[in-house]
């Protein structure tokens, strides 16, 4: 590669507007602007001052209401469904399982979720929590992988445990029962289980669901620019991430950055979400169409003035991308009854 600047656009300084084509809700939350400041991260080698820093940010999550932080690592909204939990361990990989209430005795549906949190965050109690509010919104059972995580866990070991799941899911479930759903950090394991699963002739689930996806770990997607700063939700530089979770490893290895995949060798039908403020939006669109491309079914849904995090869980627009997702799933899965 050159060592010659890319060419630039260079464009004024400018105030971007919240539009009046969202809710109130929305509008509320664009116009709290930035949300939190930006990371300052430490040296990648620095594997301390890492564990130091992932340990405040997990003290920063409130203990009294963690549901906004729950819908940005599971992309889920409250539903008011309640939902019994458990632990169960598999292999040496912890999983939430979560049953909705009011769910038939027989019905064999199941969503392997996997959080988001930048491979940080969005394990423990959170992920116990989303595992219980994805079951409430996508009205079938759950299991929540609680996979091991940054600094001391980097690549492969998360997409490893991702793995040790989905394959004693296949144990007891048949293939066409499971659908396979991730956001953020989490859209990129759940994207890379299903491509390794398929390297490894297992079968496929019945459908998979991607949200707001760094499908390109080079960070060469336009949206990293353009909606730099207009991305309230997220305003982290993600090099010193990437660089840490890769673990030394090409990052346009399919399995770190699944859009360098080859689809037509089989892949099963997607939904998936971004929004018109989300830096990953590119990422997104980009794999939407690799998919197109490969001939893989897929459907996207981009969201009026979302950034990364949506709004929280806190706005319609939030419940509009849950009942999407679920009509996407309901559609693809058997039905809820055997009888």
């Amino acid at each position: 590669m050159s060592d010659q600047a890319a060419p630039a656009l260079h464009v004024p300084a400018r105030d971007i507007p919240v539009p009046g084509s969202v809710s109130q809700e929305a509008a509320g939350l664009l116009a709290m602007g930035v949300l939190q400041p930006p990371t300052q991260w430490p040296p990648v080698e620095d594997l301390e001052a890492w564990r130091a820093l992932v340990a405040e940010k997990a003290a920063m999550v409130p203990a009294e209401a963690p549901g906004p932080m729950v819908a940005s690592c599971f992309g889920t909204a409250e539903t008011g469904v309640g939902a019994r939990t458990e632990v169960i361990d598999v292999d040496g990989v912890r999983i939430h399982t979560a049953v909705p209430e009011g769910a038939a005795p027989d019905d064999r549906r199941v969503y392997l979720a996997i959080h988001g949190g930048a491979w940080i965050g969005g394990g423990g109690d959170l992920c116990r929590l989303g595992a219980a509010m994805t079951a409430g919104a996508i009205g079938a059972r759950v299991w929540a992988v609680d996979y091991r995580m940054l600094p001391d866990h980097p690549f492969p070991a998360p997409l490893d445990d991702c793995l040790t799941a989905y394959r004693r899911l296949l144990e007891e479930y048949s293939p066409e029962e499971i659908i396979v759903g991730g956001v953020s950090a989490g859209a990129n394991l759940a994207v890379a289980l299903l491509l390794r699963a398929r390297d490894e002739g297992l079968p496929l689930p019945a459908a998979a669901v991607v949200e707001t996806v760094p499908a390109d770990l080079t960070a060469v997607g336009d949206t990293y620019a353009t909606n730099k700063g207009v991305d309230t939700s997220f305003v982290d530089e993600l090099g010193p991430i990437f660089q840490l979770y890769s673990n030394g490893h090409d990052l346009r290895n399919p399995y770190l950055s699944p859009l360098f995949a080859d689809f037509g060798k089989g892949f099963p039908p997607a939904i998936l979400t971004s929004g018109t403020r989300d830096f990953l939006l590119s990422d997104t669109v980009r794999l939407h169409r690799r998919l197109l491309a490969a001939g893989v079914p897929a459907d996207l849904h981009v969201f009026e003035a979302a950034p990364h995090a949506m709004f929280l869980g806190l706005a319609p627009e939030d419940h509009e991308r849950a009942r999407e997702v679920r009509a996407f799933a309901e559609r693809h899965w058997p039905s809820a009854s055997s009888e």
